[in-house]
């Protein structure tokens, strides 16, 4: 770029301010609790970095830390920004008005000269050349309507005007002003200076060449040891300005302090620029201004004028900036939730789908112990659409284990658990779309009076409409037989089903397969009922990785009966160790999240750590096992697989064509005589002829060394 502007006023590119949403938060906070009617001065601190793009100037910038805090301890934002290359702190002040009136009659002049005289004040004193920030003093009048969540404020950036104007001598970019040893050594002193704590901050500086071409960048009070020692000095600042023909607004009160303190008539100055970083010295420009002023600039005697106030689209007014979408504590529940996610997505889990998580809908069967964590650990994960069932009521003995019910639910009887979990949901966060319902699970091994009847398959026929309604299954209830309902219908439908169970000191996680009628392998694909077969389906290996994943039922061999009957207290009620249930809670969501980000969903085969048949290396979140058994007791964890079994009382394609076909007169007779699940699956035979066989044993003692053939189960 050739000469620009010799023997031309030189021109300053105004500065720009921005504010985050998260100041004004604040700041109506901060009103509301602390200030009320106090409309004195507020201390406050801007930021501001230099330009890092060659399109865009950066801008003096207010943030939430930008305030003080609430409390009456002393607290200062800039120590906690100290250090911090993007955040130079720049000091300010803030007048908030009460009423919108006020904002309007304030006497802005008298408030802008009252701030350049702070400066004019520094410059003489000398305290610019301890805390250089204090030339970029800024002021912000402001009036917050919090009724409406509207706020209207102005900035000003005071500068003291030089009269006459300075005169631009040339401006160039710094690349063509340097031999290539000093352009070199002088990126590499900014890039020093720009990554040390104690400089990264510091927004004016000098910059010495010596005669070797070695380039230092020093503090302003060493002008004068560098006037003996370096060939020649210019004077360095962080220019946020972007434009190739004007320095940013800091050069104003730059030269000012400048001219006032040495006298100086012709000052070569550096607009620092960046790219990526790192300094660009093609960006960066050099240039010199000549300077006469009357000799009362140099003894202090009258303060110069002030202009600063930023224009608003050309024009000198006020700017107004509604937040009322942005600030109603639900939409700010909402952002502050999903940050974390939000984050997820920048480097770690960028192919994280949190639109399919929130529109997830998940039926959570059970509202107790591991209910209430998993419902918790959704919203974590960002799903917004929750249904819990249940027809018990929150006893005393609760909420100590079940995190979403106080002392106040239990009392007059307790609530009833569906209905406080969603209350509890929606107090920890309003936007979550839960719904409680109140309902029992029919169940086999309970039969049914025949005038109760009508009423079980009423509630059959919801929780199919429940089932079918929803995304994802989890079945989290107290009993077996509670399970083997849901784990039918879900299989019916092909829906996700996630399953939790605790015992004492150890639990069972696992996803349930593809329902038979949904699966890959069909029907027709499933082996003969033979107890080979059977063990095949045991195994914790997958011999075949198109077979079809197992349900919580398929290990078993006996139809699920009342588990209830006959218990004494300790039975009846869920005894687990009280981590249990956060970990087994915990993995069940983390499964059901695998599962909706794996490209084959539900049909996903069982996955293991350092497998090389999973893929896992393709997936950003990991294996997705189809078991995780574990124990406290022994603080170990593992991951199984279990394949459907043709002779499961819930999810084979015998019992699932059967449902199918004769609907709730099957769940009926299944409810009432459990042993037609065993009779209808094979079970019955299956057991038979498992007794039928005898075992021959080789007590031959000529072989007991030979040990090649006992298998360790």
């Amino acid at each position: 770029m050739a000469d620009s502007g010799r023997g031309t006023i030189l021109q300053f590119a105004p500065f720009q301010s921005s504010v985050d949403e998260g100041f004004w938060h604040k700041l109506s906070s901060l009103k509301l609790n602390k200030l009320r009617l106090d409309d004195s001065p507020i201390p406050i601190t801007g930021f501001y970095a230099p330009c890092s793009h060659p399109q865009v100037s950066n801008h003096l910038t207010l943030l939430a830390e930008s305030l003080p805090a609430e409390s009456n301890e002393e607290s200062s934002s800039l120590p906690a920004s100290q250090g911090n290359r993007n955040r130079c702190p720049v000091p300010g002040i803030l007048l908030n008005t009460n009423t919108l009136e006020s904002f309007h009659a304030l006497d802005k002049q008298s408030l802008l000269k009252a701030e350049a005289k702070k400066i004019w004040d520094e410059i003489c004193s000398g305290k610019v050349e301890e805390d250089s920030s204090v030339l970029l003093r800024f002021l912000v009048i402001s009036f917050a309507d919090l009724k409406k969540w509207s706020f209207h404020y102005w900035f000003a950036f005071p500068a003291l005007v030089l009269d006459p104007p300075a005169t631009l001598v040339n401006l160039k970019p710094a690349s063509q002003c340097f031999t290539s040893e000093e352009a070199e050594s002088l990126s590499r002193a900014c890039n020093e200076w720009r990554s040390l704590s104690s400089t990264a901050d510091i927004p004016f500086f000098l910059v010495s060449f010596g005669s070797d071409s070695i380039v230092t960048l020093r503090h302003l009070r060493e002008w004068e040891a560098c006037q003996n020692n370096v060939q020649k000095v210019i004077f360095g600042f962080y220019d946020p300005c972007h434009l190739p023909s004007n320095p940013g607004w800091p050069l104003r009160n730059y030269l000012a302090y400048i001219y006032s303190r040495w006298g100086l008539g012709k000052i070569h100055f550096f607009c620092y620029r960046e790219n990526r970083g790192f300094a660009d010295l093609g960006l960066s420009l050099v240039g010199e201004a000549e300077i006469s002023l009357s000799p009362g600039w140099r003894n202090h005697q009258n303060m110069p004028n002030t202009v600063g106030w930023e224009l608003n689209r050309g024009k000198k007014v006020s700017r107004c900036i509604s937040l009322a979408k942005t600030m109603d504590p639900t939409r700010l529940a909402v952002s502050a939730a999903d940050l974390n996610l939000k984050l997820m997505r920048w480097r770690t889990l960028p192919s994280l789908n949190l639109d399919m998580l929130a529109a997830t809908k998940c039926l959570l069967l059970g509202a107790g112990t591991l209910g209430c964590q998993v419902a918790r650990m959704l919203m974590a994960w960002g799903v917004r659409k929750i249904t819990l069932l249940d027809s018990g009521k929150v006893s005393m003995s609760n909420p100590l284990r079940q995190s979403l019910y106080v002392l106040d639910d239990c009392l007059n009887g307790g609530k009833f658990k569906a209905v406080a979990a969603v209350e509890s949901l929606k107090r920890i966060f309003p936007a979550v779309e839960a719904e409680g319902v109140v309902m029992a699970i029919p169940m086999p091994g309970h039969p049914v009076p025949s005038q109760e009847e009508s009423n079980i398959l009423n509630d059959c026929r919801r929780l199919w409409d429940l089932i079918n309604s929803h995304d994802a299954i989890f079945l989290l209830t107290d009993t077996r037989e509670s399970r083997w309902l849901p784990s039918l219908l879900g299989a019916s439908a092909n829906k996700i089903t996630i399953n939790a169970a605790l015992g004492f000191d150890s639990f069972l996680v696992m996803r349930h397969g593809a329902g038979p009628m949904g699966s890959i392998r069909n029907s027709q694909a499933e082996t003969s009922n033979n107890i080979s077969a059977s063990m095949e389906n045991l195994s914790i290996s997958s011999q075949n990785g198109s077979q079809r994943l197992g349900c919580y039922f398929c290990n078993d061999v006996v139809a699920p009966i009342d588990s209830t009957a006959n218990r004494t207290l300790d039975q009846q009620c869920t005894v687990t160790r009280p981590g249990l249930a956060p970990i087994a809670s915990a993995l069940a969501v983390e499964l059901l999240v695998g599962v909706l980000h794996h490209p084959s969903g539900i049909y996903a085969k069982a996955e293991f750590a350092n497998s090389n048949d999973n893929g896992s290396n393709e997936q950003p979140l990991g294996i997705l096992p189809h078991q995780i058994r574990g124990s406290l007791s022994q603080f170990s964890q593992m991951t199984l697989v279990g394949h459907a079994s043709t002779c499961c009382t819930a999810c084979c394609s015998t019992v699932v064509s059967e449902y199918q076909t004769r609907g709730m007169d099957f769940v009926l007779q299944a409810i009432n005589h459990p042993t037609y699940l065993e009779d209808l699956t094979g079970l019955t035979e299956l057991m038979k002829s498992a007794g039928s066989y005898t075992l021959d044993w080789d007590n031959d003692s000529e072989n007991d060394d030979d040990d090649d053939d006992c298998v360790e189960i």
